[in-house]
């Protein structure tokens, strides 16, 4: 007798989107993504090629012009974003992503605002991926470094327990000891049961740790496979890795 393996519920699926900031012109060209439950999705490609923009159109901040975005199965197109998170979508931008004026915790607790009760709980499996941040809570999160505060930032928006997380560089500006500890900790939020959705200009790294892999290429998915199969493709390593993200190997 065999057992029937079941498919991956699927989380976020991003079809035909085309999307832009300006009228007519369009960043996105029929892009398509799928996450599956626990999945570490990474989104790598050229500077321009509609990387970040992907993900600001997942979270409501680009206008959609074509296409559809659906959370488990429910269509989310041009939802805003505090509709978003209430429905499980958590976002962590590039650049100005922590209130520098706030303590740690004030900050954890501006992730709460549509949840407050749940403070503890949530503080508990925050504090569990990032212990430091547990004992430096009434800091200023100004007077914290670059990849501290990416800490506080993607913390932030694991506090709504979020079914999907999504990523802007988090290894963007930092040291290379920073990056490593930046993509570790990325690691240790996927596993802890989050899908994750990660933007990356380190390339190689990026697909070293995803599960799967979209390169973009002005607008469009023009490749997609296992990290491991991206970063053995010829193709790929021929238009891409050469210069994407060149490790110290």
């Amino acid at each position: 007798m065999t057992t029937a393996t079941l498919a991956p519920e699927t989380v976020v699926e991003v079809k035909n989107l085309t999307a832009g900031y300006l009228p007519g012109v369009n960043i996105l060209n029929s892009a398509n993504l799928v996450a599956a439950k626990g999945e570490l999705i990474g989104i790598i490609g050229p500077n321009g090629a509609g990387k970040s923009t992907l993900l600001k159109a997942i979270f409501g901040q680009v206008r959609v012009r074509g296409g559809e975005i659906r959370l488990n199965g429910e269509d989310i197109t041009g939802l805003k974003a505090d509709k978003l998170v209430a429905r499980g979508v958590g976002f962590v931008p590039q650049t100005n992503n922590v209130f520098p004026s706030l303590t740690i915790e004030e900050n954890l607790q501006m992730g709460l605002f549509q949840n407050p009760k749940i403070y503890s709980e949530r503080l508990e499996f925050v504090t569990g991926i990032f212990a430091e941040l547990g004992k430096r809570l009434k800091q200023r999160a100004g007077s914290l470094s670059g990849g501290e505060r990416q800490m506080v930032a993607m913390s932030r928006a694991l506090m709504m327990d979020p079914h999907v997380l999504l990523l802007d560089e988090p290894s963007a500006g930092l040291s290379p000891v920073r990056q490593d500890d930046a993509f570790i900790r990325v690691s240790d939020i996927n596993k802890a049961g989050v899908t994750t959705i990660m933007v990356e200009q380190n390339a190689r790294r990026c697909l070293q740790i995803c599960d799967r892999g979209y390169v973009l290429d002005q607008g469009t998915d023009a490749y997609t496979g296992t990290g491991r199969e991206l970063l053995n493709d010829k193709k790929v390593i021929g238009l891409y890795l050469g210069t994407l993200g060149q490790d110290d190997e």
